[in-house]
């Protein structure tokens, strides 16, 4: 596909937001433009293009605040002090989400390229970008078992990874203070690209529990 077909492709999908989205719900649009926003969440997630945070959770425009990075990371507080760290601090300090969200998925390429470093020799930027997850690599490798497979190994390393950013989310003061105030709760899901299944952790806990239709867990 030429660069000129994607832009036109693009266009074509605005027209259709415009036509079928927008016209139909365009009171909620009026009043979301003309009103502060507030939501209730921030979700910090992957940006890998299949991952559509709004669909997932059913979220319209001002419910849910949403940062996305290679391999849902979150830098330590007084490390890397850049966009993440800034939009955490808006977000529980500005906007008061209530909630706080670390997002991992399968089949993600940051995961895959912690166990395989040498596939980002020729990215220095994305390299040093996933020393926020090697922590969580050193904790998936400590668990790993001699007859595991693959992909049960890339399993491991993301939900350890969403995890540890979860312990590093807890070291920006903004979120401190916030839950030692009991005013914010933090949460860590996988979401299967191809089941559309969200497991979470929560509390707290280590295991990830699957959000059923019928009862089971709840995010």
């Amino acid at each position: 596909m030429s660069e000129q077909s994607i832009l036109e492709k693009l266009k074509a999908g605005v027209r259709k937001f415009q036509v079928e989205v927008h016209a139909e719900n365009s009171e909620h649009y009026q009043r979301a433009a003309s009103t502060p926003q507030t939501p209730h969440t921030l979700i910090i997630a992957c940006a890998d293009s299949r991952v559509d945070v709004e669909a997932i959770t059913s979220s319209g425009p001002g419910e849910i605040f949403v940062s996305r990075n290679i391999g849902n990371m979150v830098p330590p507080y007084g490390g890397a002090m850049g966009g993440v760290t800034a939009v955490i601090e808006y977000a529980v300090t500005a906007l008061k989400v209530k909630h706080v969200v670390v997002c991992g998925h399968s089949d993600c390429g940051a995961m895959k390229a912690l166990l395989h470093p040498e596939s980002t020799d020729k990215m220095p930027t994305v390299k040093r970008w996933l020393h926020n997850g090697h922590a969580a690599l050193m904790v998936a490798d400590s668990m790993v078992h001699k007859d595991d497979r693959p992909n049960e190994k890339l399993r491991s390393l993301t939900e350890e990874n969403v995890l540890m950013q979860l312990v590093h989310l807890m070291t920006h003061p903004s979120v401190a203070g916030a839950m030692a105030r009991s005013e914010l709760t933090t949460s860590g899901w996988v979401y299967d690209i191809g089941t559309g299944v969200v497991r979470i952790a929560e509390g707290g806990q280590r295991e990830f529990v699957p959000v059923t239709v019928a009862g089971g867990a709840e995010g």
